[in-house]
């Protein structure tokens, strides 16, 4: 099969790295930040990162903090909200319609991969406005089958709908990074309903790798199920293996 190459508009390839920057200096000023396991991060692979999604906040927390840059996927009225559609449309990224089986999106988003590129998901599929996770979509689960690439899974703690009220008051309230080692979904099986269960359970097991990373209170829906990255299991070629 013809590989479609994805390529990032020259001059957004100037751009990212002074908006990032600008991004990572205005957190600091707002909060003590802090990142955990970015040994864990497979540099110059294709890969997916995925993430709990509590509020506008962890797209550009991730983004500008991530020591590589990511490509990434957000609902398609972002690049219509003020204030949020300046930001993406600097940094450019795959405006999906949620809710909706967007061929043409699901194409960008595996030409990403294909073309060598790590790629940021939300698997919730969108906001929670809480800390407390919600159940994914398989859509992240369908990505890793047609690429075959691994998952690095990611909890953010801090970005709570409140972070800029607390920080304009001069709180500073904390945010925190924890970046998991990388995961192998099982092989996805059968045919029709059987399928689909099996992409499901594939982006719940995504989930309870991320509820491993979180206090309680992150967990949601995957608190009895919550994979600690003790558990998880080490890729062939990880440091120190």
């Amino acid at each position: 099969m013809q590989v479609k190459t994805y390529r990032v508009a020259f001059w957004r390839v100037l751009v990212r790295p002074m908006l990032k920057g600008a991004l990572r200096a205005l957190f600091h000023i707002l909060a003590p930040v802090e990142m955990i396991g970015k040994e864990n991060i497979s540099y110059g692979q294709p890969y997916v990162a995925v993430m709990n999604h509590v509020s506008l906040f962890d797209p550009p927390f991730m983004l500008s903090f991530w020591p590589e840059m990511l490509e990434s996927m957000g609902a398609v009225d972002i690049w219509h909200r003020p204030g949020q559609n300046v930001l993406v449309r600097l940094y450019g990224g795959i405006p999906v319609h949620r809710g909706e089986y967007d061929r043409q999106s699901l194409d960008t988003v595996l030409s990403v991969i294909r073309s060598g590129k790590p790629l940021l998901i939300a698997p919730e599929g969108g906001r929670s406005h809480a800390p407390g996770m919600r159940r994914a979509k398989p859509g992240v689960a369908y990505i890793v089958e047609e690429t075959g690439v691994p998952v690095i899974p990611v909890g953010i703690l801090g970005t709570t709908d409140d972070f800029r009220q607390k920080a304009s008051k001069g709180n500073r309230p904390p945010l925190e990074m924890r970046i998991g080692k990388p995961i192998r979904l099982p092989p996805v099986e059968g045919k029709g309903a059987g399928r689909r269960a099996a992409r499901q359970r594939n982006a719940d097991l995504v989930m309870s790798h991320i509820a491993g990373l979180l206090p309680e209170e992150y967990r949601g829906v995957y608190a009895d199920s919550a994979i600690s990255p003790a558990q998880a299991p080490k890729l062939r070629g990880q440091a120190g293996q």
